[in-house]
């Protein structure tokens, strides 16, 4: 059985989420080191540069790992993930159906587009857990990610709160999934919003 260590993590979002993972696992270094750029350029008292368009060195409104780990020494390819993004406070995932359609529309963003044509996904489960506590749906998909250059198995799980899309996404290479499967759908089934009273 796996050992894991629990995690609580964006709490500079003004929200915060859980789970867990194993506790071999690390954290992805370029992550933190670009939270803590972020949190700098935020307190700067620093007047912003006087050059014409936006700087490069200041924060966008662009969706991102706000959280990753993986086995030490590995590369990337074995790993969980978590991204919050910004959506409209009335943002609902139920608005997209039941959980195979919330997944079908999860595929479509992933696979066959302009930029990555030879991509394609294939969607193995979909599941509800509901925390009628809390009124939070939390949606698990189980796929498959393939392309002429690697396949992936992913289980992702993903739920929306007051203006945000939270997002966990576990990933391994095809090849490793039967000794991760186990660990993937545990860091799955703990993720969780930590709701304030």
């Amino acid at each position: 059985m796996p050992i894991y260590a629990r995690l609580l993590t964006l709490k500079s979002l003004n929200s915060s989420a859980e789970f867990i993972y194993p506790a071999n696992w690390v954290g992805d270094q370029t992550i933190l080191y670009n939270q803590i750029k972020k949190a700098e350029l935020q307190r700067s008292l620093d007047p912003p540069p006087l050059t014409s368009g936006s700087s490069p060195s200041r924060p966008r409104n662009v969706s991102g790992p706000v959280a990753a780990f993986g086995p030490p020494g590995s590369n990337g390819e074995l790993n969980v993930s978590v991204i919050v993004s910004t959506v409209p406070q009335d943002f609902s995932i139920e608005s997209f159906g039941g959980p195979k359609d919330v997944g079908e529309v999860v595929l479509r963003r992933i696979a066959r587009t302009k930029r990555n044509p030879d991509i394609s996904a294939t969607l193995i489960d979909a599941a509800l857990r509901e925390d009628t506590v809390n009124n939070v749906k939390y949606y698990k998909l189980e796929f498959r990610v393939e392309s002429p250059s690697f396949r992936r198995h992913n289980v992702a799980v993903c739920c929306a709160r007051d203006g945000k899309l939270y997002t966990l996404n576990a990933q391994a290479p095809e090849s490793a999934w039967r000794s991760v499967k186990e660990e993937f759908f545990a860091m799955a089934d703990s993720f969780s919003l930590v709701i304030d009273a």
